[in-house]
């Protein structure tokens, strides 16, 4: 059984501060039966040093993970920058094709009322899930820095 939507934040990623939090994850994941898949997983780095070449990093079994540019966590893409960033490309795109699905479905048959209500049982959602996923990852932002 593998641990899925698990994120580690490490204050540097020097090969002892992240690599050590991440045999501990693992350690702890290992007594209760699970395991981080190493092709799932991967690294960034956000900060003044982002663009820079980062050591390696391996699984207790050696396996190395990606260091990449872009990761998706609960359905929100985090981008590699120099300040925590997020993409909203994805999110908008499932909304507008969700619209375009009810509007392609309905066209002129429906009443203003039913393509309302359609939009705010079947679009609103995306976009609401988006924004409440924002307000808990800034207020672990401005939690952590306290």
């Amino acid at each position: 059984m593998y641990a899925d939507d698990i994120l580690l934040l490490a204050p540097s990623v020097t090969a002892s501060a992240l690599q050590k939090l991440l045999w501990v994850c693992e350690e702890e994941l290992d007594s209760i039966d699970m395991a981080i898949n190493a092709k799932k997983s991967s690294c960034m780095r956000i900060g003044a040093r982002h663009e820079k070449v980062c050591s390696r990093i391996s699984t207790l079994n050696g396996r190395e993970l990606d260091w990449v540019d872009e990761i998706r966590y609960l359905g929100v893409f985090i981008l590699r920058a120099n300040k925590f960033k997020c993409s909203i490309d994805q999110t908008k795109r499932a909304f507008f094709r969700a619209a375009n699905s009810i509007f392609a479905k309905v066209g002129r048959l429906a009443s203003e009322e039913v393509i309302v209500q359609l939009l705010k049982q079947k679009c609103m959602p995306i976009l609401l899930y988006l924004f409440y996923l924002f307000i808990l990852f800034f207020l672990f932002i401005i939690k952590s820095r306290t």
